[in-house]
């Protein structure tokens, strides 16, 4: 160590030592740069950076060496080789190169310290070709531990080097890796200096063709400073364009720059869309790729022609810029490819249904316009299919919705394999298709692929083993036999599946006008029910119920009334089994309710309103929700309603159907057994719930008086329910003699046109009654059928 600090105090000029570490620390920051620059390039940019990094390290080393060896003193004059010297330069810059590629290229754990033991052998070796290309009349004899010693300290520096640079960042990076290579190359330049001995040698002579110290120490001082400025300035201003260039090929638009109307530069990105290598083309035309006008500053629609021949859409924008110093035009080229394919797959997505991708409700109408106009034209006939699925709704709500969606894209599969291409398949909505067929002699095309898809729904959907497989029912119309528009079609296709769906399904039907004409009109009524009670023509009549003994009202029921236009007041027995088909008693039967228990409320006397509840209407899971709400909004105590209904609502669901009967006996409604003998399992049926009254149907009123086999069942009737403790209410008396047959029979109540007919709103009638008692002065009158026997007698 000493002989170190003596070799550099006593042989050198500490200020040439001084320049020599400036210039060492310079080429280290010059090659640290680019080194760094490296880091974030892709393989083939990384390797010119390296390569430049090893140029500049390999030039600040090599240019240390000879200043260093400038200032230092050996007593003798001394020059240079100028072969050896300019070997002693390459080996630093191939060492050097060498050096970075192993520590920045190489994996593992010791990659940094290889590096770094290469690095001080390529120092090693420029220095001792340099001390070889030292021209003096003197030999120089080596210490061969001092040497060891200098490489051996250059490896250990140049791999801390290595580490410092690959794990710091920033400003950090380069100043700590620099300043610890500057430390590397002086400690194996110093340490190699002190171990050497220059021995006299008079008779060793000298070449002409050598370096002169004073030109040695220009060249050096100029070209190293000139090398390293020049790679500092590299670093920078290709950082600048880099970054520049970097801007524009991350852009998601294709850029070609034009100057006087032949192309000059584009984009990584306009490269990749084109296929065409900015080599091709420079030099030539836009209209090589594209066409475009460039006097047309708003973006256009146009075709970008690849080098492979293929066509793409794209849009162009021009612009005008300045680049490189002259006006120049910018083509924008933005591929269109994704946004047609996102404006098609919602065009799609528009008209076809998302489950099955199918064509929706609104491509069908379209499509069997187009096939309609088409038929007009060429006067051929077409087919529409109406397609509904059997047990559907039932296997949707027991295995859910998964299930059904499985399905519904099921039968999608199976239509579309009976179908022709030219056949239009649609999902109109629910568990609902329909087929138009274009094409072929009908009836017997239409014929064919309604047998097609029995057989297909036969053979892959087998009702008797599988519980989720359905049915299919279908109804055809043909155009223009049995329609001369679209919705006459459509509405004659739907009435022939309407006529199959009530007539046993699993079937194809063709429409008949005189065998749906029945259809069409109970199709009419349907539609019409649904606006009976907004249009107000739906009203209610209260028929009194009497006491058979007493004479005495002691309660009402409301029968609901439809006027319908152009058919006067329809009867019940008409619209009421549609209404229950098609849903709408719901409606219907919640609105009676309510108007029934707000009219109740009015009346002067705690007399009974009784309502009948359709079996539909107990398939709801709140309606005892909904009846209790009515009684709140109406303040109707619970107490004064019956709730009628017949044995076929306990036929559907029965244990449903009790426990919603038992939820309104706890409110404290009345439940009453309507058209009792009618149904089935009626014993069975007064044992499970006891009910609050039986009423004996009309059916067997009317034939009291001709028919014994009818007295003795409703003889049957009131004696079970006297003995189950039921009052026995006895329907349809038109007759005083059936009144007196059901009065010795022992029944409690009667109802009947004998009695009364049903009425406006008995609060009217009451409040009238109650008036003219008052007036009159006068007691309750007596009842309808007393005062008709003493007019008789009379």
């Amino acid at each position: 160590m000493f002989s170190v600090i003596t070799c550099i105090r006593d042989d050198h000029d500490w200020r040439l030592v001084l320049a020599a570490a400036a210039v060492c620390l310079i080429g280290a920051m010059a090659a640290m740069l680019p080194l760094s620059r490296a880091q974030g390039c892709d393989a083939g940019r990384r390797r010119l950076w390296i390569a430049a990094s090893a140029f500049a390290f390999g030039t600040g080393v090599w240019a240390t060496h000879f200043i260093a060896m400038l200032a230092y003193d050996g007593g003798m004059p001394i020059s240079y080789q100028l072969g050896l010297t300019a070997l002693s330069f390459l080996l630093s810059v191939v060492g050097s190169w060498a050096a970075i590629v192993v520590a920045s290229e190489s994996r593992g754990q010791f990659s940094r310290i290889r590096g770094g033991v290469l690095m001080a052998l390529g120092i090693a070796s420029m220095h001792l070709t340099g001390m070889q290309a030292i021209e003096t009349q003197a030999v120089i004899v080596y210490d061969p531990y001092m040497t060891l010693s200098a490489v051996l300290a250059g490896a250990l520096l140049s791999s801390a080097a290595f580490y410092a640079f690959f794990q710091c960042r920033g400003l950090r990076r380069l100043l700590t890796s620099s300043v610890i290579f500057v430390l590397a190359i002086c400690a194996l330049h110093f340490i190699s200096m002190a171990s050497i001995t220059l021995v006299p040698d008079p008779g060793k002579e000298v070449p002409a063709m050598v370096l002169d110290t004073s030109l040695l120490a220009a060249i050096v001082v100029v070209a190293a400073t000139a090398l390293i400025l020049t790679a500092i300035a590299v670093v920078f201003i290709d950082s600048h364009l880099t970054d520049l260039r970097g801007l524009a090929n991350a852009s998601q638009e294709g850029l070609l720059i034009l100057r006087e109307g032949r192309v000059i530069d584009a984009n990584e990105r306009f490269q990749t869309l084109s296929g065409w290598k900015l080599a091709d083309l420079v030099g030539r035309a836009p209209s090589v790729a594209l066409t475009v006008n460039q006097g047309q500053n708003r973006p256009s629609e146009t075709l970008l022609s690849t080098r492979g021949g293929k066509e793409i859409a794209v849009e162009v924008n021009t612009s005008r810029i300045v680049y490189r110093g002259h006006n120049c035009d910018v083509l924008a080229v933005r591929d269109l490819t994704e946004r047609r394919q996102a404006e098609e797959m919602i065009e799609h997505l528009a008209h076809h249904d998302v489950l099955t991708d199918l064509p929706n409700r609104s491509l069908f109408d379209t499509r069997i316009r187009q096939a309609l106009q088409m038929a007009e034209r060429k006067s051929s006939k077409v087919a529409l299919f109406y397609i509904d699925l059997d047990r559907f709704k039932s296997v949707n709500d027991i295995f859910g919705h998964a299930e059904g969606d499985r399905i519904l894209r099921k039968v999608a599969s199976i239509l579309r394999r009976v179908a022709d291409e030219s056949d239009t398949i649609a999902r109109l909505g629910g568990d609902e298709f329909a087929i138009i067929q274009p094409a072929g002699q009908q009836p017997a095309a239409a014929q064919k692929l309604a047998a097609a898809i029995l057989d297909e729904f036969a053979a892959e959907m087998d009702t008797a083993r599988d519980p989720t497989a359905v049915g299919v029912s279908l109804g055809i119309a043909l155009y223009p036999a049995d329609g001369r528009d679209v919705d006459e079609i459509c509405n004659n296709a739907d009435i022939a599946l309407y006529r199959v769906k009530h007539g046993g399904r699993g079937k194809a039907c063709f429409f008949d006008a005189e065998m749906d004409e029945a259809t069409r009109a109970r199709r009419q009524i349907e539609s019409e029910l649904r606006h009976a009670i907004t249009r107000n023509q739906i009203h209610v009549s209260y028929q009194p119920i009497y006491g058979a003994l007493s004479g005495e009202v002691s309660g009402y029921e409301a029968l609901m009334r439809w006027n319908r236009p152009g058919h006067g007041i329809s009867e019940p027995d008409v619209f009421i089994p549609i209404a229950e088909e098609s849903g709408s008693i719901v409606q219907l039967g919640e609105w009676v309710l309510r108007e029934a228990c707000t009219e109740a409320a009015r009346w002067p006397h705690p007399l009974t309103i009784a309502v009948n509840v359709s079996p539909v209407q107990f398939m709801l899971p709140n309606l005892c929700e909904r009846i209790e709400a009515i009684l709140e909004e109406t303040e109707l105590a619970p107490d004064r309603l019956e709730i009628e209904i017949t044995e076929a609502a306990l036929i559907r669901d029965r244990d449903r159907v009790m426990a919603t009967l038992q939820r309104l006996r706890s409110l404290g409604v009345h439940i009453v057994m309507d058209d009792f003998g009618t149904g089935f399992s009626s014993l069975s049926n007064l044992r499970t719930f006891p009910f609050d009254k039986i009423k004996v149907d009309r059916s067997f009123t009317g034939m009291l008086e001709h028919d014994a086999a009818s007295r003795s069942i409703v003889r049957a009737i009131i004696g079970l329910g006297h003995s189950l403790g039921m009052p026995v209410v006895t329907e349809g008396v038109e007759t005083e003699t059936q009144r007196q047959i059901v009065l010795e029979e022992g029944c409690a109540q009667v109802q009947g046109f004998l009695l009364g007919k049903p009425d406006i709103e008995p609060s009217i009638k009451l409040a009238a009654k109650s008036l003219l008692s008052s007036t009159a002065d006068a007691d309750v009158s007596p009842p309808p059928w007393r005062r008709s026997t003493r007019l008789a007698g009379e």
